[in-house]
């Protein structure tokens, strides 16, 4: 005998889980960024700013081993060092990524325009703030209290090293959910610049909501975009919009300045039945 039960969630939105570098804060997700191309550089093997931000958004020691892994970058090591890098090294080169990041975090630490009031309009809602990172604690410790001078607080942060494994896995997104107490993932939506980040909250089981313009997948200070030709800024907005579109978000916008009217529909349709 089969049976078939359907359960659907019809209730409110319960909470928001932000990313933070390219979402909240950092336009452009340029700390992290600049690291990884002056750890490289350091060791004789320099990286383009596109290969450093090719796994952005992964648990940083991760994201210096998919570096290193890249075929680009494995030749010019070969060059430099008579031999493949391995894992040594990348311990090594996150090793000395650690403080150095830290030293930088707070010169990158503004906030994007429409965080405060974006958050501001969740709260008001009664919706619960959550926030993940590939950031290690030491490095959130930094951005938690920069963020908190400027006026924002999420009610939870679930940093990589706190879970089994980073992003795209569930495991930060389900921390939070325990954290601030959501009775179902179908209430949450996972916000989010880069690719891993929105399949983080889709593996969750999560609505998502991906972020084109102010993160990683244009990479550009918000000077700098602005300064940006009309023409110029269509075709990196173009090539974000369909890189997270592919990678499954339910909604794109520009920066969390735009999140609203994607919550409004989505509430609606979690009030017509309807599931991530």
């Amino acid at each position: 005998m089969t049976i078939n039960r359907r359960r659907s969630y019809n209730g409110p939105i319960e909470a928001v889980l932000l990313d933070w570098a390219g979402t909240t804060m950092d336009f452009g997700c340029m700390a992290p960024a600049r690291v990884f191309v002056e750890v490289f550089t350091r060791r004789n093997v320099p990286i383009t700013i596109e290969e450093a931000r090719a796994p952005m958004g992964a648990h940083k020691r991760v994201h210096m081993q998919k570096i290193s892994e890249l075929d680009s970058v494995r030749a010019r090591w070969q060059q430099a060092h008579g031999r493949p890098p391995n894992d040594g090294d990348v311990s090594a080169m996150f090793a000395e990524f650690v403080p150095l990041q830290v030293a930088c975090l707070s010169e990158y630490s503004t906030l994007i325009p429409g965080t405060l009031e974006a958050v501001a309009e969740l709260r008001r809602r009664g919706i619960r703030i959550g926030s993940t990172t590939g950031y290690l604690a030491e490095m959130m410790l930094v951005n938690q209290k920069d963020a908190k001078r400027q006026g924002y607080e999420p009610d939870a942060t679930v940093c990589a090293g706190e879970v089994p494994a980073g992003r795209p896995y569930p495991y930060m997104c389900l921390l939070n959910v325990i954290r601030l107490g959501v009775s179902a993932v179908q209430a949450c939506v996972k916000i989010d610049d880069t690719v891993p980040g929105v399949e983080e909250g889709l593996n969750a089981g999560m609505w998502t909501i991906g972020l084109a313009v102010s993160g990683n997948e244009v990479g550009m200070t918000l000077e700098h975009w602005n300064a940006l030709p009309a023409a110029g800024q269509k075709l990196k907005r173009e090539r974000a919009y369909t890189r997270l579109q592919q990678c499954g978000a339910h909604y794109t916008v520009d920066t969390i300045a735009d999140i609203m009217p994607c919550i409004d529909d989505i509430q609606a349709r979690i009030r017509r039945g309807e599931a991530p």
